[in-house]
């Protein structure tokens, strides 16, 4: 096992080199780029970025982004906890433009034309292009669990599972909730957005409530017989911080909701009705890839030719991020979805340019989990691409997690996120 200095070092070479070898604006909407990429989150963002970095800023990249702003889904558990705000994590798109020339189109894609090469906007323009490339992130599976959506349109019964306006939401019914009360997060099972995401949430609850509200419990209903991700460094620091205040229940499946009582049901299990109810449902690939057919594994998820993330299901269209159907122990993650938005930019480029795409590109992934405001824990790995297997498999000793939460990794976790968002956005 490497050092942890020496593999973060490693890390962020591999994710360089091995990727090496991607309101309207003000102005008119481009009938043509080069290149379109759907999603401005750490995926799309990425790609837009280095397409224009690796092309030399030749080729003509348009992403379509209906938000303002990138609003980081990593970190956002600490606006949740309340020792970061919304500002914290939010980073404005305007370096994409401004520095790299990335035309930014302020809308939605509602229709893909994948034989004429165009994309429609939801405001009824169309953009045509040479390539196509799709971050759209997770969609949540609203029917998974009856009555959530009409709890969900309420505003009573949030998921706050995309950075935004849910995050600080989900904040104030926790201040809004009396001490003594029961704040309770229900998990789909695996895979979904972030494996080791509700853990943290639960645990950035239990330090809040420890501090501000310490007669409240917080309810971890896992529809996973165990915890998915660093599942000992969690239990054990709960045991020792949050005993008689958190409480870890697997294999409770969620099944409907309740909205007028607050309260969330199970496949097998007792009805159980809490004061906030964070009720997350199933994944899948973004709404457009669905749509679009793009999303041909199950219909859930879309499948891609891992050296290049080109779609099965349709030439010069590449998916990359939560979308994607993962290869061995890929996570559904920020960093990950950085990674991917490397490599296609550098297959794409090539591609375009005639060149050859690189036949051995590398991913990395490093995910950070805050169990109080303080103390964090991590897991990282490196992916080597395998020829031989068409996909991506872990480089021996390339990573794993830390032995014990510590402040030094949150003082990592911290500049990582600054880094990332850096190489994403700036």
């Amino acid at each position: 096992m490497i050092k942890r200095r020496n593999f973060v070092q490693a890390s962020l070479a591999l994710g360089t080199m091995g990727s090496l070898i991607g309101c309207a604006t003000t102005g008119t909407i481009p009938s043509k780029a080069n290149v379109v990429v759907v999603g401005g989150g750490y995926g799309g963002a990425t790609a837009a970025k280095y397409v224009r970095m690796l092309s030399n800023y030749k080729i003509d990249v348009v992403m379509i982004e209906p938000s303002d702003a990138f609003v980081s889904c990593p970190i956002s558990n600490l606006v949740i906890g309340g020792s970061k705000t919304m500002g914290d994590i939010t980073t404005p798109y305007d370096n994409l433009k401004g520095k790299h020339g990335v035309t930014r189109v302020k809308d939605m894609v509602s229709t893909i034309d994948a034989a004429r090469k165009t994309v429609t906007l939801a405001g009824g323009a169309t953009i045509g292009y040479d390539k196509l490339i799709l971050s759209p992130g997770v969609d949540l599976m609203w029917d998974s669990i009856e009555g959530l959506q009409a709890a969900h349109a309420s505003g009573q019964i949030l998921q706050a599972w995309k950075g935004g306006a849910e995050t600080l939401a989900l904040r104030r019914q926790l201040e809004a909730m009396p001490d003594g009360g029961i704040y309770a997060i229900t998990i789909p099972l695996a895979p979904y957005r972030c494996p080791p995401g509700p853990y943290e949430r639960a645990s950035q609850v239990a330090s809040y409530f420890k501090q501000a509200k310490p007669k409240s419990k917080v309810l971890i209903l896992d529809a996973n017989p165990d915890v998915t991700s660093k599942g000992p460094l969690f239990k054990k620091f709960w045991a020792d911080n949050y005993a008689g205040m958190l409480e870890y229940r697997g294999a409770h499946q969620a099944i409907a909701v309740d909205v007028k009582t607050n309260t969330v049901k199970f496949e097998i299990q007792s009805d159980i009705k809490a004061n906030v109810l964070n009720v997350l449902p199933d994944m899948r690939a973004g709404a457009i890839a669905v749509k679009s057919g793009l999303a041909n594994a199950n219909g859930r998820w879309s499948n891609v030719d891992y050296l290049t993330f080109e779609s099965t299901a349709a030439k010069d269209i590449y998916v990359i991020g939560d979308s994607v159907l993962s290869a061995p122990l890929m996570p559904k993650s920020g960093h990950m979805a950085n990674s991917h938005g490397k490599v296609v930019a550098a297959a794409v480029v090539a591609q375009l340019a005639g060149l050859e795409v690189n036949p051995q590109p590398l991913l990395t992934n490093t995910c950070y989990s805050f169990v109080n405001d303080k103390l964090v824990v991590h897991v990282a790995s490196v992916h080597q691409y395998v020829a031989a297997e068409k996909t991506y498999k872990t480089v021996a000793g390339s990573g794993g997690v830390s032995s014990a939460p510590n402040e030094l990794e949150g003082i990592y976790a911290w500049n990582w996120a600054q880094n990332i968002w850096a190489d994403t956005l700036l």
